[in-house]
């Protein structure tokens, strides 16, 4: 449970930072991905995801 809470945490962190920071990128970012098809969007979620989780396998791996 703790890694989780851990995890979550960081992606807050992460998104909190970029809203904080860069706010009319993220405006001109969020308005890039509704030009994009709704197909293209999934599958740049579908890789997110995939990401993630190789990253999280090799966070494991490694030890933390």
């Amino acid at each position: 449970m703790g890694m989780i809470l851990l995890a979550v945490g960081l992606v807050l962190i992460v998104e909190g930072l970029a809203y904080a920071l860069a706010p009319s990128l993220i405006e001109r970012m969020l308005e890039a991905l509704r030009s994009l098809p709704e197909q293209a969007r999934r599958l740049a979620g579908l890789l997110c995801v995939v990401s993630g989780l190789v990253l999280l396998w090799g966070a494991y791996q490694v030890g933390f």
